[in-house]
């Protein structure tokens, strides 16, 4: 009876959140995330390289450099997940992105070009599936799984809602108006979003 009532005290508390409106808010975020990183250059690069006299190998690095970024520091984040929750971590991840978007509008020569892309590299870290799933697991852990199927599913929508958005952008404002775009974005939904919506986690558990 005492180990029971011990198990009981040492289990989290239950997270008060609709969990349907919370699936539904990091999938928005998600979508904007990765359709304005990982699929940014897919319609920005040529007109990129095309502005800048780059060639289209070195526009398209940039992505490469900040994946690699997000891949070193991807086991940082999920630390800071399990210490703080995913709150600070992906609301973070939204203030990198946009500060990535606007130095990338501005970036004039290559260095600059290159580390607009690092910065978007630690945002793509706190802002993309890993710390997505990795907020749902320490919110609900093991009972997470629907919840991260279903992120799953909201990710795939990135290229089909982006990539007429950023060639529509670049066609109307050019690539710069395009980062310029996709930072306030950042700032006006995708932050107040992980702001408002994510809850605080439960206590951890002790490990055994």
């Amino acid at each position: 009876m005492g180990f029971e009532q011990s198990v009981k005290a040492e289990a989290p508390a239950p997270v008060q959140r609709n969990r349907h409106v919370l699936v539904t808010a990091l999938g928005i975020t998600q979508i904007l995330a990765w359709g304005s990183s990982y699929y940014l250059p897919a319609v920005l690069a040529a007109p990129i390289a095309k502005d800048t006299g780059w060639s289209l190998a070195l526009v398209v690095a940039g992505l490469s450099c900040g994946l690699l970024l997000a891949g070193l520091v991807s086991p940082v984040t999920g630390r800071l997940i399990q210490r703080h929750g995913g709150r600070p971590v992906l609301a973070a991840g939204s203030l990198l992105l946009a500060a990535g978007h606007s130095l990338l509008a501005t970036a004039t020569v290559y260095p600059l070009y290159l580390s607009a892309w690092l910065l978007m590299g630690l945002g793509m870290s706190s802002s993309l599936y890993d710390a997505g799933f990795a907020t749902l697991g320490r919110l609900y852990g093991r009972a997470a799984r629907g919840a991260i199927t279903n992120l799953t599913l909201f990710g795939g929508f990135a290229s089909t809602v982006c990539w007429p958005l950023s060639a529509f952008l670049v066609e109307h404002g050019g690539w710069r108006i395009a980062c310029l775009s996709y930072a306030a974005i950042h700032l006006a939904v995708c932050l107040p979003l992980h702001l408002w919506v994510i809850p605080p986690p439960p206590p951890a558990t002790p490990a055994r």
